[in-house]
């Protein structure tokens, strides 16, 4: 199980965290991703379209906000997802927290079926690449 660590940049911590605190929000911000349906904005389906390798997968299911901390302006995010007519699952346990003009993010991902069997070097380089993009965005947010 993959665990990524990653760090960005907080211009404006008040809008970053109020957007960290609404998966509507927050989920666009992971590339090749979007909300499907919102049971709340702490919790929805979503979807996610990765290339790995030479095979690009669409990925769905529920994703919720676990818990939230304004003090400490922490939040922890679970996601769990299945591709779409395939094999493969998804999971993953996010942890992002802001401080002092800076924020990071903490991922725990947890990839099985077709999509783990492109190897371990391909799967955390795809997982990579999805953190500093979404950290980026998130950044900008």
């Amino acid at each position: 199980m993959p665990t990524l660590n990653e760090s960005f940049s907080v211009p404006n911590p008040d809008n970053t965290w109020s957007v960290l605190t609404d998966l509507n929000k927050l989920v666009p911000c992971v590339p090749g991703a979007r909300v499907v349906s919102a049971d709340s904005p702490q919790s929805v389906k979503a979807e996610i379209e990765v290339k790995m390798g030479s095979m690009g997968m669409k990925f769905s299911g529920p994703v919720t906000i676990e818990s939230s901390d304004a003090g400490s302006k922490t939040v922890k995010i679970k996601a769990n997802t299945k591709e779409a007519g395939g094999q493969s699952n998804a999971a993953g346990d996010v942890t992002i927290s802001l401080g002092g003009g800076n924020g990071s993010v903490k991922a725990d991902a947890n990839v099985s079926g077709k999509a783990a069997s492109m190897g371990e070097g391909t799967v955390q380089a795809v997982l990579t690449q999805l953190v500093q993009g979404f950290a980026g965005n998130l950044g900008k947010a």
